[in-house]
């Protein structure tokens, strides 16, 4: 089978995209052709992947990449099995039905509740933006396949579409375990996800000999109060890291923070990085997400880390300081985490169940395309074209 995947928003070192969903299906042996921003991230592909570079689509500047992306996919589509897709926006590119393959698209968040946090969107627009969004996921359920990061995205659709969650590979044992000396936060950083509290945060621990640690790409809104903060000694702040080597970065921190506001996108979600946190043995300080909520301290095992109240820095930090304090109890927490994360969201289950998915949607595909294409006569009925020497 060869996969065309395709994303102009997300970054190319994506884990779910990349690490997951791209690793899985090289492992079973199918060929992917990967369009993605490289170029502009400063990626260089792997060399299993055919690659395309295209324009990156952020904030207001998305005109270019969708139209680098509709050239692209208009070329490269009708070579492929199975094209899937990323990104809301490439529903606006796709070339028309009778010129792609198998189409899926990879529903990775609530894009209509995401716009509300949105700052590069005009706030009067932004609930009517939503409804227009509504109206084209009803519409691409009708016309390609989905696939759900998120069971809590189900009552979006009217259809019944599987589940990939977003989990993650889960070593049998972690690194090392939790110190106390830093705390991390991994992941994209905005202000819904608590770039304000996480610097205030790191200015609260600092002297008491605690640093925190940010890794991850952030929003244009935040990038100055990341680079004051990293300036005046309050964080150190590591910006995009390809999450195989963000993971090594977490190993013997104190704990993982997930300090997500209390907004309609991520009210149905698992934020992923909790579950790396757990994955890789440390306590997880959260806000009371509700699914991170119940994984964190609603388990049979036993409690993964603490929960402190929606926009509480002083609560956040009194968390970091009682796991610092308490090595017995950050130990605990770790162990029951890893245990959890390794029973419950180790990918290589989900990466099996992925890719056949993907591959059964391309064979059903391909027998109707058989049962409705005209008989082939013969071979003794054709007639023969002499062949000259």
């Amino acid at each position: 089978m060869h996969a065309l995947v395709a994303t102009v928003v997300h970054h190319p070192e994506d884990a779910r995209i990349l690490h997951r969903q791209i690793r899985a299906l090289l492992d079973a042996g199918h060929t992917v052709t990967y369009v993605a921003p490289f170029r502009e991230c400063g990626v260089t592909p792997w060399k299993e992947l055919r690659s395309v570079d295209v324009p990156r689509a952020s904030g207001r500047e998305r005109l270019a990449s969708l139209r680098a992306a509709r050239a692209v996919l208009a070329e490269r589509a009708p070579l492929a099995d199975l094209l899937l897709f990323h990104d809301p926006e490439l529903l606006l590119a796709l070339p028309p039905r009778h010129r792609r393959p198998v189409t899926v698209w990879d529903v990775h968040e609530d894009t209509a509740a995401a716009l509300l946090t949105k700052s590069w969107v005009p706030g009067p627009m932004r609930r009517p933006l939503g409804g227009v969004v509504r109206s084209f996921e009803r519409r691409a359920e009708r016309r390609m396949r989905l696939l759900l990061a998120e069971e809590g995205y189900r009552s979006r659709f009217r259809r019944e579409h599987p589940v990939v969650p977003n989990t993650t590979d889960v070593p049998e044992a972690p690194a090392r375990e939790p110190g106390n000396d830093r705390v991390i936060y991994l992941g994209q950083v905005s202000e819904a996800r608590g770039a304000h509290e996480m610097v205030e945060l790191g200015r609260m621990l600092r002297p008491h000999g605690v640093r925190l640690e940010v890794i991850g790409g952030a929003d244009v809104g935040v990038r100055p109060l990341l680079r004051d903060a990293q300036r005046e000694g309050d964080l150190h702040w590591y910006g995009f890291v390809p999450n195989d080597h963000a993971l090594r970065i977490c190993a013997g921190a104190t704990a993982g923070l997930s300090l997500l506001h209390d907004t309609p996108n991520y009210r149905h979600s698992m934020p992923t990085k909790v579950v790396e946190y757990m994955a890789h043995g440390l306590p997880v300080v959260t806000t009371p997400n509700p699914l991170a909520q119940a994984l964190v301290t609603g388990r049979p095992e036993g409690l993964a880390g603490l929960v402190v109240p929606f926009g509480d820095v002083s609560a956040a930090a009194e968390a970091v300081l009682r796991l610092r304090r308490d090595e017995e109890l950050r130990r605990n927490m770790a162990r029951t985490g890893h245990e959890i994360a390794r029973t419950s969201f180790h990918w290589p289950v989900q990466a099996r169940l992925f890719v056949k998915r993907l591959e059964s949607w391309v064979d059903e595909a391909a027998g109707s395309t058989a049962l409705s294409a005209p008989p082939v006569p013969p071979q003794r009925d054709r007639q023969r074209t002499p062949v000259s020497d």
